[in-house]
């Protein structure tokens, strides 16, 4: 049932009394437009990936049994993204008693100064409209806020002006909640409330009516009160009281994406891609590699995993990944860019910003963690393309494809990659290695010349990953050689490739 946009030239009580609108709550709204679109096989809640079988299913439950929803998960989980899109679940507009601080319905008006206006006016009391875009509102939960914030005070300027005695109720100031009448209202991080603040909700959620400094407000508020909350055991500020979380009806638990494919799709919609920056060629593995950075942190020892691993880690580490191929080709004067393996160190500075570290991280160091993150991520990417070096040392017999190429750096070669190498420098380096053109070749043969090259550096970073080739960090870049020599260099850059029992002994 769409909206009768004639009902906008409505002006007047008399009007909208005499044409065909109809007054209901706000949650009868979602739940009537809810059933509209499923039973029209509308997507409901557009962009958000991997929920669609189990948080959306859970959410639209809720809505069908008008119910509080609190939705539980760690940062970066589309937490409020979610509250913000049932917006499109409302009706396109209401009519609400023009000045109305509360939105008040003409025909069920709640606020003082609706009933006195339509006392005074009767039919020719003035009706405006309120658009779905205007019904929502929402607060970050913060130690600081007041009761005032979220509910009202007594304004004595208002007294002053109105020259009216405290005692008078037309002295309040209403807060956000009142003012969000007939409105979706967000509480993020509600953990975070004080739990006196808390306590000042359970009459809002459960009867209707608020107090302010003495006054006793008998006010049915119309809201469809929605929060969100890390997990209680994330940290020591709060938890939600016994007693609000009782009168929360549905509480859903949301989580991250379940694959790499869908953790690419989220990352692509979010991630903010300048216009010159469209230009950029990213190989695939490089948009997964990223995504496995995010699995890796998750499971992590250095990683608290209480904190979780936002999603917002992989969108910022996407985007400093091309603006490190971007400063390349600006530097070199390059028009076709071509993102790099090495690029991906470009993201560091993301992945830092983006984990908590227990203990022992932060005794490591942030970027020590995230280059051993980028590391086990190459390990496990590595092995949907190669074959698996530690199987074939097993092995013991048989032809070794990687042989050529560690062979040629154990004769004492040493190639450096370095950020800002130009194309053809780096083409040139790559095809200088014995055995790596072939390697891929085997492996991968139809390449085109681009991804070939791509496949290639790739292939050198595997082989640093699984210790047949060292790896070590330049202030300009990357070098690599080999290993045995890389074990007297004492600048040698510390990867997670270590078995425990070697850094223990580093250790201890």
């Amino acid at each position: 049932m769409g909206f009768d946009r004639n009902l906008l030239k409505i002006k007047t009580l008399g009007e909208l009394k005499a044409s065909n609108y109809r007054p209901k709550s706000i949650k009868q709204e979602l739940r009537d437009n809810l059933i509209e679109k499923l039973k029209n096989k509308e997507v409901v809640f557009p962009g958000i990936w991997g929920y669609e079988d189990t948080v959306i299913p859970e959410v639209e439950k809720a809505i069908l049994s008008m119910h509080h929803i609190n939705l539980l998960g760690l940062r970066g989980q589309a937490k409020t993204r979610i509250a913000r899109l049932m917006v499109n679940l409302l009706d396109e507009y209401v009519a609400v008693v023009e000045g109305s601080e509360l939105n008040d319905d003409p025909l069920q008006p709640l606020s003082r100064y609706a009933k006195d206006l339509i006392a005074e006016k009767g039919d020719n009391t003035p009706v405006s409209w309120l658009s779905r875009a205007e019904r929502y509102n929402e607060k970050l939960a913060t130690p600081d806020v007041s009761i005032a914030d979220l509910i009202g005070d007594v304004d004595p300027i208002k007294a002053a002006t109105l020259k009216l005695p405290y005692s008078d109720e037309r002295v309040i100031h209403f807060g956000m909640i009142p003012r969000s009448h007939r409105c979706i209202f967000v509480i993020n991080e509600l953990p975070d409330l004080q739990a006196r603040i808390q306590v000042s909700l359970f009459n809002i959620l459960q009867e209707g009516d608020i107090q302010i400094r003495g006054f006793k407000l008998r006010i049915p508020l119309d809201i469809q009160f929605v929060f969100t909350a890390n997990p209680e055991d994330y940290t020591n500020r709060g938890s939600i009281v016994t007693p609000l979380k009782d009168r929360i009806d549905s509480q859903i638990v949301t989580h991250y994406p379940k694959s790499i494919e869908l953790g690419r799709k989220i990352t692509e919609q979010e991630a903010i891609v300048k216009t010159e920056q469209k230009k950029i060629e990213v190989n695939d593995i490089l948009k997964d590699l990223i995504e496995q950075i995010a699995v890796e942190a998750r499971q992590s020892e250095y990683v608290d995993a209480k904190s979780g691993v936002s999603a917002r880690m992989t969108i910022s580490a996407y985007e400093n990944l091309l603006s490190s191929a971007e400063r390349r080709s600006l530097i070199n004067g390059e028009k076709n860019v071509h993102a790099r393996v090495s690029d991906i160190y470009g993201a560091i500075a993301a992945i830092n910003g983006k984990i908590e570290l227990v203990y022992e991280g932060e005794v490591e160091g942030p970027v020590y963690v995230a280059q051993s993150l980028i590391g086990k991520a190459m390990r496990a990417e590595f092995l949907k393309y190669f074959p698996n070096p530690e199987a074939l040392k097993k092995k013991k017999s048989g032809k070794n494809p990687f042989q050529q190429v560690s062979t040629w750096f154990g004769e004492g070669n040493v190639i450096d990659f370095l950020n800002d190498l130009t194309d053809r420098e780096y083409r040139a380096r790559l095809k200088t290695i014995d055995g790596l053109d072939e390697l891929v070749e085997n492996f991968h043969p139809r390449l085109n010349e681009n991804d070939k090259l791509f496949m290639m550096e790739f292939a050198l970073h595997g082989l640093a990953e699984f210790s047949l080739i060292s790896k070590q960090a330049l202030d300009t870049g990357l070098q690599f050689k080999d290993l045995l020599d890389s074990m007297f260099d004492p600048n040698k850059m510390k990867f997670d490739d270590e078995d425990e029992d070697d850094d223990s002994f580093k250790r201890f």
